[in-house]
């Protein structure tokens, strides 16, 4: 059977887009790259159910949507935020592979921890590709489905499975390899292009104190409410390029950590940049939390990227192995022969369709 997929939206949610790693190579003609706000979890959640990792995932933002299965069987994880997943009404662990079909009904309940979860799927959802991405960028209504949030009423249909997407059911991330979504651990920072733009005791006061997050924060940006950082010249500069994570500093002092949906360039000093790894820690952190900020050194910061890859690189591994050792049985079907000939010498070339047995 198809590893293809339709879901009705029931009750779209709180806020429930499209998103796939981001529509990168286009800031310089001023299209912003959106994506996944929380990328590790996005990532592991399309290997825990044998996509790529790029494949276009539901991003459910609190409040979760209400799907119900139309059309074909899959299967599903929720990675993220721990926002009550459910199948049918009873609970379904985050992290974990489980198979959905046609009549069965996908919910959420009440949040428990952080604020952003990503319903991966078999496939991945097809939605038109706009510059090489799937993801919404709702501001300019670009990519995703109509370039908006799912409305009560949608049809999402997903992609083709890849091969032995059956194999993954039951397979779970194991914590180690989950990403740590620590709350009250600090996000640490590269120093940023404007450094030199502030006095010691604006430096001090960004390292040295807390600040929460205000209500308007967003896909956009975190702007943090706390001591004012002192510049040491004006506050604007000519516009430049605005990279993920940037900490501008506008002149009332207050820093706005830029996120998915940033611009492409901006006109206030950046102070920092915090990592990428904590970029997607802060996602999963709502409005009133409590920042802080620490300064790493470069090196640092590469070897937390890679360490991401590790954990990717391990969960692959894994699936691998649990699809050798906890798959059905299987039986061989003969489909068909060539020759080929390559370089004037010919090849007997014979291909088998691999079906499971019930």
């Amino acid at each position: 059977m198809s590893g293809s997929l339709a879901l009705s939206v029931q009750m779209p949610g709180m806020l429930t887009t499209v998103q796939d790693s981001g529509r990168w190579s286009h800031q310089g003609q001023g299209m912003p790259v959106a994506g996944a706000m929380d990328m590790q979890s996005f990532r592991l959640g399309n290997i825990l159910v044998g996509n790529e990792e790029n494949a276009a995932a539901l991003e459910v933002t609190l409040l979760g949507p209400t799907l119900e299965v139309t059309e074909g069987e899959a299967v599903a994880a929720v990675t993220g935020a721990e926002l009550g997943f459910k199948v049918n009404g009873a609970p379904v662990p985050n992290w974990t592979a489980v198979t959905v079909r046609a009549g069965d009904v996908l919910g959420f309940g009440s949040p428990s921890f952080g604020c952003r979860a990503y319903l991966c799927i078999s496939g991945g959802v097809d939605v038109p590709l706009v510059m090489g991405s799937r993801s919404t960028y709702t501001r300019a209504k670009v990519g995703g489905y109509e370039g908006r949030a799912l409305k009560k009423g949608d049809t999402l249909r997903c992609g083709e499975a890849a091969p032995l997407w059956r194999r993954c059911e039951g397979l779970v991330c194991p914590a180690e390899l989950r990403p740590s979504r620590d709350p009250s651990a600090p996000l640490r920072v590269l120093p940023g292009p404007q450094e030199d733009c502030f006095t010691d005791k604006g430096l001090a006061s960004f390292y040295g104190t807390e600040y929460a997050i205000s209500n308007s924060a967003d896909r956009m940006g975190y702007r943090m409410d706390g001591e004012p950082i002192e510049h040491s010249g004006p506050a604007d500069i000519i516009s430049d390029a605005i990279p993920l994570g940037a900490v501008q500093v506008p002149g009332h002092g207050q820093p706005i950590v830029m996120l998915a949906d940033r611009q492409t360039t901006g006109g206030y000093t950046k102070i920092g940049v915090v990592c990428s790894v904590d970029t997607s820690a802060l996602a999963q952190r709502l409005p009133g939390a409590v920042v802080s900020f620490t300064r790493v050194a470069l090196e640092e910061a590469v070897e937390l990227v890679r360490g991401e890859a590790r954990a990717r690189d391990g969960l692959r591994a894994m699936r691998a192995a649990w699809r050798s050792s906890g798959a059905r049985p299987v039986q061989a079907r003969p489909s068909g022969s060539a020759i080929i000939r390559v370089d004037g010498v010919e090849h007997a070339v014979c291909w088998e369709e691999i079906e499971e047995v019930k």
